[in-house]
């Protein structure tokens, strides 16, 4: 087992002790103390720059060779003699600054010329409007003209609603068609027509658009001309030679034209859009009715809906069909607003009988 104890230290130093040891002769001494101290000596590390690769010290030779060519060109112009007083010395001249790019005007809104029908006034033969049972304008108000009334506030009121939810030119056009012959559609465009021209404030347009059988002529006793269609085949037509003014204050009359074997082409041209806004974008209070072919029959009534406003789909009590009364909502479902119009009816669901306000019942 290992012993442990406590180890006295010794009271002397080696260095006395070898002193002792050696007769006091020893040269083992320590060393004076020095008073100060010499600084000490700094010493700057030089980095070693990477040497460069042997391309790179070509491009450097050839910089400074460079410019010890343009320094060499500078001392010898500016040794060279003055120029002489006959030749002035170069001025610099500030290079001119760049035009600013054109900034595009904005577009002026087109402003559209008011179209006035302003034609040959031509008689409306009235004998010939009591023949096809429509409403004459100078007697007195029959059933007849009441029911159109309330029929014509129902137009105007969808019309100002258009105006209203922003459909501008859509909401003065109103089409007026059925889905077979027979239904009294052209009935009802003539009469509706003939009670929107009584209105103080507006005036009416009836277009003759039942091209392939045209009635309108006929029933308001008015001469043959040219129409719709010939100013759509042709552009060198105006719209506005074609209407025809007539006799009963604020009615006009557009002819259907020549009929073609293109009719619903031209009706699905863009020129179909300009002469519809030439008849309605200047006159905010004209009002136009087209008296359309059959939507079944055929196709323009399909297209003349894609520029109006309203429809009125004209359904006889005793003849026609659910299905054929859907398949032609269907035709015209571009329209925005389609109306039933019930024609022949000879009652009332509420036992109102029209026309006994007025002596005579309808």
């Amino acid at each position: 087992m290992t012993e442990h104890r406590k180890i006295t230290p010794p009271s002397r130093s080696l260095f006395e002790r070898a002193e002792d040891f050696f007769g006091g002769k020893s040269t083992f001494t320590s060393a004076p103390v020095p008073r100060e101290l010499a600084q000490p000596v700094n010493r700057r590390i030089v980095k070693r720059k990477p040497r460069a690769a042997p391309e790179v010290l070509e491009a450097l030779e050839r910089q400074q060779a460079a410019a010890r060519a343009r320094a060499v060109s500078e001392r010898e112009l500016q040794a060279a003699p003055p120029a002489s007083a006959s030749q002035p010395a170069p001025v610099a001249v500030a290079a001119p600054a760049p035009a600013p790019s054109p900034v595009a005007a904005p577009e002026p809104e087109p402003v559209y010329e008011d179209v006035h029908f302003s034609g040959e006034l031509h008689h409306v033969d009235r004998d010939a409007l009591a023949a096809h049972g429509l409403i004459l304008p100078e007697a007195p108000v029959t059933a007849l003209f009441e029911e159109f009334r309330i029929v014509k506030r129902q137009v105007l009121a969808s019309v100002r609603k258009a105006r209203e939810a922003g459909s501008g030119k859509l909401a003065q056009r109103v089409l007026i068609c059925s889905p077979l012959p027979g239904e009294g559609k052209s009935f009802c465009a003539a009469n509706l027509a003939l009670a929107m021209a009584a209105e103080k404030d507006s005036e009416v347009l009836l277009v003759d658009a039942d091209f392939a059988k045209p009635s309108i002529l006929s029933m308001f006793g008015l001469p043959r001309g040219p129409g719709f269609m010939d100013v759509l085949a042709r552009d060198d037509i105006q719209v506005e030679d074609c209407v025809m003014a007539t006799d009963i204050a604020g009615l006009f009359v557009l002819p259907a034209g020549n009929h073609t074997t293109s009719d619903s082409e031209f009706l699905a041209s863009d020129r179909t859009a300009v002469v519809l806004d030439r008849l309605t974008r200047a006159a905010p209070n004209r009002i136009i009715v087209f008296d359309s072919s059959p939507a079944l029959a055929a196709s323009p009534a399909a297209e003349l809906a894609n520029h109006v406003g309203q429809a009125l789909v004209v359904a006889r009590a005793d003849r026609t069909g659910q299905s054929a009364l859907e398949d032609a909502l269907t035709l015209l479902s571009s329209c925005p607003d389609l109306k039933l119009l019930l024609n022949a009816a000879h009652f009332s669901p509420s036992g109102r009988r029209f026309g006994a306000y007025y002596g005579q019942e309808a």
